[in-house]
């Protein structure tokens, strides 16, 4: 997937962290995307003639649709040629957009399309009208717009604090410290994020810091797997691969040797 340098509205920066673009034009091509847990939700337009199945659900994706947290290895997998538009979120965003328990997201995708309280097939009829990148994600985020003017969830900044904390620090934070910065109790934290986020916070660290692992994995200043993995602020080696494993399915070697060889 190419990150794109799309301009987000100010009033939606808050929710949105970035915007990716792919598109593929065989006909005779087979794509598998794997989609590993980063803690971000995200709302994405998928054009193909042959659809997009979520694995290993073998579930087939509605045209416009808003993903969750991913917590077990699961990828996309399309036949031909397609498009699609990635609004990557910050992780409270899906909370704000559908006032819906975040938890239900988790390893799956909503269809938007299936919202009967505002017109999402207007969106969706405008989307597939116009070839523009530029255009399709204003369409976006006007449908943003309206789902957050629909529900009105008050925002909650000890939360969003808190989620940048832990981005910040690599997911590399105890809970200990975390509460004294924000003044909360454990109880209180703990319930409120698991309502805005769908995760617990423990769990929320564990995949910020697999995904600075994973960055880590790519950076030609690392002479060891070890290292990586110390540095990740994993307690050995297999504490490590283990964490790894249980996000990928695969190894920190075999993904690192699949990657080279793409």
């Amino acid at each position: 997937m190419k990150e794109a340098a799309f301009i987000v509205d100010h009033d939606l920066a808050p929710f949105v962290n970035c915007i990716y673009t792919d598109e593929n034009f065989d006909v005779n091509g087979h794509t598998n995307i794997p989609l590993y847990a980063d803690g971000y939700p995200g709302i994405m337009f998928q054009q193909t003639e042959n659809g997009f199945f979520l694995l290993p659900k073998n579930k087939k994706l509605s045209e416009l649709f808003l993903f969750g947290q991913t917590l077990e290895p699961v990828s996309l997998d399309i036949k031909g040629p397609y498009k699609f538009v990635i609004i990557q979120l910050y992780p409270f965003a899906s909370k704000y957009l559908l006032d819906i328990d975040p938890k239900v997201l988790n390893d799956d995708c909503y269809d938007l399309l299936q919202i009967d309280y505002i017109d999402v097939e207007k969106y969706r009829q405008l989307l597939m009208q116009t070839n523009s990148l530029d255009e399709q994600v204003k369409i976006i985020s006007n449908l943003m717009r309206e789902l957050i003017r629909t529900h009105k969830v008050s925002e909650n900044d000890t939360i969003e604090k808190a989620i940048s904390i832990i981005i910040n620090n690599s997911g590399q934070i105890k809970i200990k410290e975390l509460l004294d910065k924000i003044y909360m109790t454990e109880r209180t934290f703990e319930r409120n994020f698991l309502a805005y986020i769908g995760l617990t916070p423990k769990q929320f660290s564990k995949i910020i810091q697999f995904q600075s692992s994973i960055n880590k994995l790519t950076q030609s200043t690392y002479n060891s797997l070890l290292d990586v993995g110390y540095d990740s602020g994993f307690s050995d080696q297999s504490h490590f691969i283990r964490t790894f494993k249980s996000y990928t399915g695969q190894t920190p070697s075999y993904y690192l040797n699949h990657l080279s060889n793409r």
